[in-house]
């Protein structure tokens, strides 16, 4: 049976997700409680009419019972029955307070307006969630076509390419590491931008700023060998059924070396042809 899970932040387009899977012939069902996903499958498997195909969309409306997906995610990994997937659903504090503004609903986990302060807290309950998922997709800029295209091709069979995902972040230390990150590479090695007085206000986003980061031979060199083990190791993750690897890229402060080493790995595995996203978030 394929079970996928559809999950993320409030306001994000889990709803529209969930449109999606239905005209795909998934029996969908919204705001259900985890602890009966597996009781759920049990009776389909065991029924007269077996539902093959079946997507959840959970989240933390659920409240208490939310707290219970961390076990049914155990059981459905390890249930020989069930080919399972987690797609996380996101998007910018900004879209997200905007589409709330024009639909005038109050968020979750807010009893007036919706506040970057919500938005925040639902992200730091998801961020473990977020780190299990097979998917990640940002809806910020998306339209629901757009947004359908993309899960076209996600659950798709087109091959390994069209289905694993490099999510790339830049960060700052001094800022905290992401808390979802699978791998942190840290490029405090590489001589700072910062103490060059032209370019200290400017960003790695800034062509002058990733020219003189990129330059540096010893960031060539690091740049050479992470693309490589990232090509070798794709399979293995795709082989133990992980489908997306996030990344992520920190310095002291976020601003300069990081963003333009993360620029660069996503321009060169985009012109691979695999799926990438980016975020700079300290910027």
């Amino acid at each position: 049976m394929e079970v996928v899970i559809i999950t993320g932040l409030s306001g994000a387009g889990k709803t529209k997700a969930a449109d999606w899977f239905e005209d795909k012939g998934y029996y969908c069902i919204d705001n259900m409680p985890p602890a009966l996903i597996k009781n759920f499958i049990d009776l389909s498997l065991a029924g007269q009419r077996e539902v093959k195909k079946a997507a959840f969309v959970i989240d933390i409306r659920g409240g208490q019972f939310f707290g219970d997906l961390k076990s049914s995610i155990t059981a459905l990994e390890t249930d020989e029955n069930v080919d399972f997937r987690i797609l996380f659903i996101e998007a910018s504090n900004e879209a997200l307070i905007r589409r709330y503004n024009e639909t005038r609903r109050m968020h979750p986990l807010s009893a007036a307006a919706t506040t970057q302060e919500a938005i925040e807290a639902e992200r730091e309950q998801l961020a473990e969630l977020r780190a299990y998922a097979h998917y990640i997709v940002d809806t910020t800029t998306l339209k629901v076509a757009d947004l359908n295209s993309e899960l076209d091709k996600l659950f798709s069979q087109d091959g390994e390419k069209d289905t694993f995902i490099l999510n790339i972040m830049s960060f700052g230390y001094k800022h905290g590491i992401p808390a979802e990150t699978d791998w942190t590479l840290d490029m405090r090695f590489i001589p700072n931008p910062y103490y060059v007085p032209s370019l200290k206000k400017l960003t790695g986003n800034n062509k002058k700023v990733s020219q003189y980061v990129l330059k540096q031979d010893i960031t060539k060199e690091f740049i050479n060998r992470t693309t490589e083990i990232i090509d070798k190791l794709i399979p293995c993750y795709i082989k133990e059924g992980k489908y997306s690897l996030t990344i992520a890229i920190g310095c002291t402060g976020g601003q300069h070396r990081s963003v333009a080493v993360a620029n660069e790995l996503h321009r060169i595995f985009t012109e691979k042809g695999r799926r990438v996203t980016l975020e700079h978030r300290d910027i």
